[in-house]
C-alpha cells in the first residue's frame, strides 16, 4: 500500500466509499456473449471488505460508465447503499451522491483505475487507485494498492480506511470471539 502524506488523517474523516467497476470491482475484462455481458468476476474478498466498511457505518457506492444486470444483482448482494450506471462522466452521480448523504468531498473516498476516473480522483477527499491502475490515475491517487482490481485492491484499500479509522481491529474482534 502506498499512501501519500496526510492520507492517513483523511482516512479518519470517510463516511462514504465509491467504487468503480471494470478495473476495479472486477479484472477489468468483458466477457461477451449472443445477448450481450455474459459475465464478471468479482473477489470474495473485496466483498467482504464492503461488508466490513458498511458494519463500520461507512456508506459505499458504485458509479460506473456500463450498464449491467450482472453489476445490479452484485450490488444488491453486497447491499451496495447506491448504485449509479451508465454514467461515462461519473462528476453528476457524484454530486448527487454528496447532496443524498449531506457529504462534503473530505467525507468521500473515491476508488478507480482508469482516465475516466480522474475527476473523482481529484475531486474526492481520498482518492484511490487499484494496484494495476493507469500510471495517471496512480501519480495522482493519494491512496494505491498493492493487488490489482478485482484482485482484493478494494479490500486493501478499506482495510486501510477502518485502520486509520481505528476500527478494524474490533471488527475482526467480531469473528474471534467464541458465542
Amino acid at each position: 500500500m502506498k499512501a501519500a502524506n496526510g492520507a492517513s488523517d483523511i482516512a479518519k474523516k470517510i463516511k462514504l466509499i465509491i467504487f468503480d467497476v471494470d478495473g476495479t470491482l472486477t479484472d477489468g475484462r468483458i466477457y461477451m456473449g449472443p445477448e450481450g455481458e455474459a459475465m464478471k468476476a468479482f473477489s470474495a474478498r473485496d466483498g467482504m471488505g464492503i461488508a466490513m466498511a458498511h458494519k463500520a457505518g461507512l456508506k459505499s457506492a458504485v458509479i460506473t460508465g456500463r450498464s449491467s444486470r450482472i453489476m445490479t444483482r452484485r450490488a444488491k448482494e453486497l447491499k451496495i447503499d447506491a448504485l449509479y450506471q451508465g454514467f461515462i462522466d461519473k462528476r453528476g452521480a457524484y454530486e448527487e451522491l454528496k447532496l443524498k448523504y449531506s457529504l462534503a468531498d473530505e467525507e468521500i473516498a473515491y476508488v478507480g483505475d482508469d482516465l475516466n476516473d480522474i475527476p473523482l480522483i481529484i475531486q474526492a477527499g481520498l482518492g484511490c487507485c487499484v494496484g494495476d491502475g493507469v500510471p495517471e490515475v496512480r501519480e495522482l491517487a493519494q491512496v494505491t494498492a498493492e493487488l490489482p482490481g478485482g484482485g482484493g485492491a478494494v479490500r486493501e484499500i478499506i482495510e486501510f480506511i477502518l485502520k486509520e479509522q481505528g476500527k478494524w481491529s474490533s471488527l475482526v474482534g467480531t469473528f474471534t470471539r467464541k458465542s
